[in-house]
C-alpha cells in the first residue's frame, strides 16, 4: 500500500506520468493497491485463527501495522531524499516494539 499511496508523489519527475490528470494517477494507484490487496487478503485469512492460523485479529493487525510502517520508513529513505529520520522517529518506533510486545504477551 505504501507504493500506491505515496509512490504517485515522485511522478512528477517522470515526463510521462507528470502530465496525468489526477483521476488517472488515482486509477494508477487503485491498481497497484489491488495488487497489494491479492497477497494482503490471503495473508490475513491464513494467518487469522478461525482459519486455522496461530493470530487473533489484534495481532494480524499489530503485525500488519508494524510492516507497513517498517516498509514506509525503508520506502521514505531510499525514495524520498529530501525526509529526514529523526530522534522523534526512532523513539516513535520504539514505543511500536513495546505495543507487539504487549499484544503478543500471554
Amino acid at each position: 500500500m505504501t507504493f500506491a499511496w505515496y509512490g504517485h508523489l515522485k511522478f512528477k519527475e517522470i515526463k510521462f506520468f507528470d502530465t496525468l490528470p489526477l483521476f488517472l494517477i488515482i486509477l494508477l494507484s487503485w491498481g497497484i493497491a489491488l495488487f497489494e490487496y491479492i497477497f494482503q487478503v490471503p495473508a490475513n485469512r491464513l494467518g487469522y485463527k478461525d482459519y486455522s492460523g496461530p493470530y487473533s485479529l489484534v495481532e494480524l493487525k499489530v503485525i500488519q501495522e508494524v510492516v507497513s510502517l517498517t516498509v514506509f520508513s525503508v520506502f521514505t529513505i531510499l525514495i524520498f531524499k529530501t525526509e529526514t529520520f529523526k530522534i522523534n522517529h526512532l523513539i516513535g518506533f520504539g514505543f511500536l516494539i513495546l505495543a507487539v510486545y504487549f499484544i503478543f504477551k500471554n
